[in-house]
């Protein structure tokens, strides 16, 4: 199952992405991590120091890298140079399975507090003026489109601060959105700009409260955001040591907290896997970024890219049998 932790920037999304990975690992879980935020924390909340997180591969550097493994041997997709961040499978594509090696993992995949993380890399000084961060996070996006993840598995994504990861489909491709808002109207702006732009896409939000500190609190976030609002955490000392890089074991962490983390983890499990509305979805963005800009700027028709005779969920499908 995948999951995005989206939010307004500072409202713990990344702490919570973190404390969520970790939960999974400690029980056995495989758990696969997406640092596709710009400002790249995920790998210091897992566990990392500030030296040891500067030398993660970033994948927003070599997505050609990615493009040329997943192509495979698509006959629709004759070289990388016409690939885009939407380009979905196709007949002869390459399938990317959590359990398995492959030379992605192995070049920009690390192990960390039992999650194998990949991160985007941070928007640089180089970026500025002629690039968004957008096209680093088409890393990620690229991966999702390729990704089989089975029964039992789980995929993690710290997106970007606010609707920002609305400037492209990724907000589509999970199986559940946990939207983090503190108990202020400002954090909950963030909620009813997901709401709207995510309801016309069939997209499932729940809210996770955190920073919580009365009953209070949580009485003011039921009356805004009503049924959507799943759990909440408070103040942590555990959470207050991590960040000033104390490394404490996760069995630290305070029970109330442990089982908010049982109650997302119950959210995301009672889900269904969508493979068919993930790849109309994914066609879709394909097609509106196809006739948007990328025909023109290419000067060939991308939406031959998308393979009719494909099934992604016959691939899945295939996939959990070989399981």
């Amino acid at each position: 199952m995948r999951v995005a932790f989206v939010g307004k920037g500072g409202s713990g999304k990344t702490t919570l992405s973190s404390l969520f990975c970790r939960y999974l690992a400690s029980s056995q879980w495989p758990v696969m991590a997406m640092d596709a935020d710009i400002n790249q924390h995920l790998g210091m909340a897992l566990g990392l120091s500030e030296m040891e997180a500067a030398t993660l591969i970033p994948m927003g550097l070599e997505i050609e890298r990615i493009k040329a493994y997943v192509r495979g041997s698509n006959p629709r997709l004759p070289s990388t140079a016409s690939m885009l961040k939407t380009t979905p499978p196709g007949t002869g594509s390459r399938l990317l399975r959590l359990d398995e090696q492959n030379p992605l993992w192995a070049h920009f995949a690390r192990e960390v507090a039992g999650v194998r993380l990949l991160v985007t890399g941070p928007f640089s000084q180089e970026d500025l003026g002629h690039r968004c961060y957008h096209s680093k996070v088409g890393a990620v996006e690229l991966i999702l489109n390729h990704l089989l993840d089975g029964p039992g598995e789980y995929v993690v994504v710290d997106m970007t601060a606010g609707a920002d990861s609305f400037a492209s489909g990724m907000f589509t491709k999970f199986d559940l959105t946990f939207l983090v808002v503190e108990p202020t109207l400002k954090s909950l702006g963030v909620y009813k700009q997901y709401q709207e732009y995510a309801r016309e896409y069939d997209v499932l939000i729940r809210v996770i409260g955190n920073k919580v500190e009365s009953e209070e609190d949580v009485q003011f976030l039921r009356e805004q955001v009503g049924a959507d609002l799943l759990t909440w955490l408070g103040r942590s000392t555990y959470v207050r040591a991590q960040e000033k890089g104390q490394s404490l074991p996760f069995e630290c962490l305070e029970p109330e907290h442990v089982q908010a983390l049982v109650t997302m983890k119950q959210a995301l499990d009672s889900g269904q896997k969508d493979w068919e509305k993930l790849y109309v979805q994914m066609v879709e963005f394909h097609r509106k970024n196809a006739l948007g800009w990328a025909n023109a700027s290419l000067g060939e028709d991308v939406t031959s890219q998308i393979d009719p005779t494909f099934s992604l969920s016959e691939a899945a499908r295939g996939y959990v049998t070989a399981s």
